[in-house]
């Protein structure tokens, strides 16, 4: 069959390019019908990439967050017509005592790898896992970034100490709204405290039990363990005001991307003891993790709503440019694609 390919060929600018796919390829065959737009695929299309990267990786599809509809399974061990999220992470090899997630060789979509905008997706079977009624719908879409949170509340729960009594959160956007929502439930004995720049962000934090603008937290103030969620230039400042107010022994996830080195004070590091590690992305794992979560607690998916705050309807190619366009000027939370192209 002939599929289309909506591939961004240089910033700004997206074109339809048309593939060959082999029906008997005994992949799944899904239809797109949620695509959340990502700040990576932001990058790519205000051209934020080095231009070496940009060079490397265009033309390509983007998106990675997405759900979509069975239209084919030779296998028939999915229904025609299910809902299912797809996994963006491609590993094409199995490594002892390494997450699928850090493997090298493995491929991401909409990182090198065509991403989600098409008509047809072609997926192996352990890359789709079903959802359930309550998660079919555009807040699903975003489910790839919740299992981002879920992957590195799963490492904290490996690298942390026993004592868990107040949990710091740096970082007011979507990440850090989402990594709270699931440590209050997870944790709900735990004072979880965000640490943000905006105001008009924090309020939107509704269910934690403290909150602190970055300039203005008590010098004495005191957390057990720390994750990091700001990203970009920001990151170097958070983890520097982490460090100060985290007690000896703790440990500090850190979650946010940063392009550039980010210098850190070692030597509060070493005074202290403490433990530093990253999480990027997930794995299968991670995403039926946070889908029984979700069907467990289904009162954090009311929570996860308010990140949905603009739901573009695509039916052809200018409207994919209006929704990133959209995106950029959105002072908060998700903008999502309805893929009816």
């Amino acid at each position: 069959m002939i599929n289309q390919v909506y591939r961004l060929v240089y910033p700004g600018q997206f074109e339809v390019t048309y593939k060959v796919r082999d029906l008997n390829s005994g992949k799944v065959i899904v239809r797109p019908k949620y695509l959340s737009v990502c700040n990576a695929d932001q990058r790519y299309y205000q051209g934020k990439r080095d231009a070496a990267v940009l060079e490397k990786k265009l033309p390509m599809s983007l998106i990675h967050e997405g759900i979509g509809e069975v239209v084919f399974d030779p296998k028939g061990e999915f229904e025609v017509g299910q809902a299912v999220v797809m996994i963006p992470n491609l590993p094409v090899e199995e490594v002892e005592h390494m997450d699928e997630n850090y493997i090298r060789s493995s491929r991401f979509r909409s990182s090198g790898y065509d991403g989600f905008m098409q008509d047809y997706v072609f997926m192996r079977h352990d890359r789709i896992v079903p959802l359930f009624d309550e998660l079919n719908n555009p807040t699903a879409s975003i489910l790839e970034l919740v299992t981002v949170a879920m992957h590195g509340i799963s490492r904290f729960k490996l690298k942390s100490h026993g004592r868990k009594e107040t949990i710091g959160i740096w970082g007011d956007g979507n990440l850090g709204y989402i990594t709270s929502v699931l440590l209050k439930k997870l944790y709900p004995k735990a004072k979880i405290v965000v640490f943000g720049k905006t105001k008009q962000k924090i309020d939107y934090f509704t269910f934690i039990d403290e909150a602190y603008l970055i300039h203005n937290i008590p010098n004495d103030f005191e957390i057990d363990h720390a994750f990091e969620c700001v990203g970009g230039p920001g990151s170097e400042m958070a983890i520097d005001q982490i460090i100060d107010h985290v007690k000896p022994m703790g440990s500090i996830s850190l979650l946010g991307v940063s392009e550039d080195p980010v210098g850190i004070n070692t030597r509060m590091v070493l005074e202290k003891g403490l433990t530093l590690f990253g999480s990027s992305r997930s794995g299968r794992a991670d995403f039926v993790n946070t889908v029984n979560f979700l069907e467990e607690h289904k009162d954090v998916i009311h929570y996860l709503e308010h990140l949905v705050t603009k739901v573009v309807e695509v039916n052809k190619i200018e409207d994919i440019r209006f929704a990133f366009e959209e995106d950029q000027i959105s002072p908060w939370g998700k903008t999502v694609m309805k893929w009816n192209i």
